[in-house]
């Protein structure tokens, strides 16, 4: 992005004037903007009209007094392409294109929308076929329809592929305090990497929370996803097409890519980005991180006036890795002076409801209890219904346990058993003061759980160091390529330092001769590209332990062969030294995904590749801690760590090899299509490849 262009786009988010291009839908869109809050200059542009309803309108872009910071252009796509080279000429600083039929419509549409961007040149542009921008740090609602949300001084930023997530989102029920809320369409220029970087730089940003149906830009994502690393900013990832289906109805959607959701996961680890499964999810976690405050860890006082509720907190709090330690004899002492003799006095605390109302024995007990080392607190509390005229002892209690909060310099949030009994106003009086308040005791729990987790994963993710390498992302190649065979695939490996056996290339002819120099017992293996799948057409033979046994495994394979693939010739053989019975069998490979990057894949082999489906990806390029720490997460993991009395894995030497394989992969970026380690032989003194497999394509 250029200085221009990343000058411009912060125009765009924090714009001193707005221009509306469009006829009535834009004189209602202006009129929001001024009801809402808007400061600056307003103006609508129509050609046909002197004003609309009530709002006088300026003839052309060109007779605006000056370049607008922030454009809404609503018109059909022809007229589209004719506005944005006009606003770009009068130097406005950014426009969102809400015109649909663009590339989302096939390569007319592509064409199109490149011709938008050349108009554009360096002005910031949203979409086309987008419903814009709604900036509620300004007052700024570049939206064609009505919206929910109000301005806030701080808040999270939402990027969303969908414009009607983005609508229903603003009128959801649940005190999300939103700053920006965008729908990024197509992302003919300024996609969710671009909106991130620059949405970093601003201070009244707390979190960003994305739906995704997928990335355009990996390595732009990840170099803004490591400065909100660096700078403790979460972010939070809906990310959809997950199944076959999902994945083809993104496809379709926006024109956006969506890429195999294992490498997704791949990507959100390495960066520290917190993922979650639903809407609700979504909310929920942008809100306990919304703040900005976040806990430092996982350590948690839990309060509620119900054991049932205390029950709830105990199970949805170890379910999300959060801690509740307990309470110290003193403070069991102190809460014996103020509570009941029936009160059970634990972590998390049924305070009762016998001094419900009681101000002075409520702050007593917050007191006591906020007292402890925790890194935060929690109070569980429901809103009668209004008609019943209680809801004043619960407007005590929040006012006690907020107070309490900020005496005690205590991160927490509030969170009721039932969703919808938490009322707006206190959720707008919690947010006020910087305290989240979530709806639903089993969502707020497993949301703080997320943002707890976060803190301690942000400062391993740090000092690993993989976060901070870009990924690769090669450009897609056409065709199968070009298969190596396996003495090929090896002895290309065996330069980037994986290690092979000591075997020779021969022919069948040759094969005792060269066997003798090999020794016994051996591994006789065919060799032709034409059959990748060795095992199958019976082209290997295990253990051979002399001459005759080597002697016939070369006729029984020559007739098999004929048998199972009749146009493949046998003319050439590999022997190699039997191996020793390793402690464990993996697989290795690279998983090459168009647009998307290079993975390393490190899963359990052999004959357990299928069975299993025990594997971890890496992103490419990546780090030897980061591959050590993929490999002991693997479900069979147990095999390499000195399982039932059996010798522990040399593991600086299978990480080693592991590495050799991703440095030739990252070397080779540009070409490979497909690479298999399979299987490779860990020892308690060394790893060895005995088979691999290498395609290549053509640039």
């Amino acid at each position: 992005m250029s200085q221009t262009l990343r000058d411009n786009l912060k125009r765009l988010l924090a714009p001193r004037h707005l221009a509306f291009v469009g006829g009535r839908s834009m004189a209602r869109a202006l009129k929001r903007c001024a009801e809402g809050g808007f400061a600056g200059d307003l103006w609508l542009v129509n050609p046909q009209h002197a004003q609309i309803d009530g709002v006088p309108c300026v003839a052309s872009i060109d007779q605006l007094p000056c370049g607008p910071d922030a454009v809404f252009v609503a018109t059909h796509r022809e007229l589209t392409l004719d506005c944005v080279a006009q606003l770009a000429a009068k130097g406005a600083g950014g426009t969102i294109c809400y015109a649909s039929g663009f590339a989302e419509t096939g390569a007319e549409g592509q064409a199109l929308q490149q011709r938008l961007l050349q108009a554009a040149g360096d002005m910031a542009l949203l979409g086309p076929n987008c419903y814009g921008l709604l900036d509620y740090l300004h007052g700024a609602a570049l939206w064609p329809v009505a919206h929910g949300g109000q301005q806030v001084e701080r808040g999270v930023a939402v990027l969303t592929q969908s414009g009607n997530f983005a609508y229903n989102l603003s009128m959801s029920d649940r005190s999300l305090p939103v700053a920006y809320m965008a729908s990024v369409g197509n992302q003919a220029q300024l996609g969710i990497a671009e909106l991130m970087d620059v949405l970093l730089d601003e201070p009244r940003v707390t979190a960003i929370g994305l739906h995704l149906e997928g990335l355009k830009n990996v390595p732009g994502f990840a170099k803004a996803a490591y400065k909100a690393l660096e700078k403790g900013i979460p972010i939070i990832a809906l990310k959809t097409g997950v199944s076959q289906i999902g994945a083809e109805l993104a496809l379709s959607h926006t024109s956006s890519l969506s890429g195999s959701d294992a490498l997704y996961d791949a990507l959100f680890q390495r960066l520290g980005v917190i993922r979650v499964s639903g809407p609700v999810s979504f909310v929920e976690t942008l809100k306990a991180a919304s703040c900005g405050q976040l806990p430092a860890g996982p350590q948690l006082m839990a309060l509620a006036c119900s054991g049932g509720d205390a029950g709830l907190i105990a199970d949805y709090a170890e379910r999300n890795g959060l801690e509740l330690p307990k309470l110290a004899s003193e403070q069991c002492q102190a809460l014996a002076q103020v509570l009941p003799g029936y009160a059970n006095l634990v972590n998390p605390l049924d305070f009762t409801t016998a001094i419900w109302g009681d101000a002075q024995a409520l702050q007593q007990m917050l007191d006591t209890v906020l007292g402890s080392a925790a890194d935060s607190a929690m109070l569980v509390l429901d809103y009668p219904a209004e008609f019943t005229g209680e809801r004043k002892e619960c407007d005590l209690l929040l006012e006690l346990f907020c107070a309490a909060l900020q005496r005690h310099g205590k991160r927490g949030f509030v969170t009721s058993a039932f969703p919808e009994l938490l009322p707006a106003a206190a959720r707008e009086r919690l947010h006020a003061l910087g305290i989240p308040a979530l709806q639903g005791v089993e969502d707020g729990l497993a949301a703080w759980g997320r943002i707890a987790a976060y803190q301690g994963r942000r400062q391993a993710l740090l000092e690993l160091g993989e976060a901070a390498l870009v990924p690769l992302c090669p450009e897609a190649l056409e065709g199968t390529g070009q298969l190596l065979d396996e003495w090929q695939s090896k002895q290309a490996l065996r330069e980037f330092g994986l290690r092979i056996p000591e075997g020779l290339l021969s022919t069948p002819e040759q094969a005792l001769s060269a066997a003798a120099a090999v020794g016994y017992p051996l591994v006789l293996k065919a060799v032709s590209v034409e059959l990748p799948h060795k095992t199958e057409a019976g082209a290997v033979a295990l253990n051979l332990k002399d001459p005759e046994a080597l002697g016939a495994a070369l006729r029984q394979m020559r007739a098999r062969i004929a048998e199972h693939a009749p146009g493949v010739v046998f003319d050439r053989v590999l022997l190699e030294p039997m191996a020793a019975p390793p402690l464990a069998e993996l697989i290795v490979g690279i998983k090459r995904e168009e647009h998307f990057g290079l993975a390393l894949v490190i899963g359990a082999g052999g004959v357990l590749v299928e069975l299993l489906k025990d594997s971890r990806s890496l992103l490419l390029p990546t780090h030897p801690a980061a591959i050590r720490q993929a490999v002991l997460q693997l479900r069979s993991a147990a095999l390499l760590q000195g399982f039932r009395g059996r010798p522990a894995a040399d593991l600086d030497a299978l990480v080693a090899a592991i590495g050799a394989v991703a440095d030739y992969a990252c070397e080779h970026a540009a070409t490979l299509l497909e690479l298999d380690v399979n299987p490779l032989l860990v020892g308690a003194r060394g790893t060895v490849a005995v088979d691999a497999m290498i395609r290549l394509g053509r640039v």
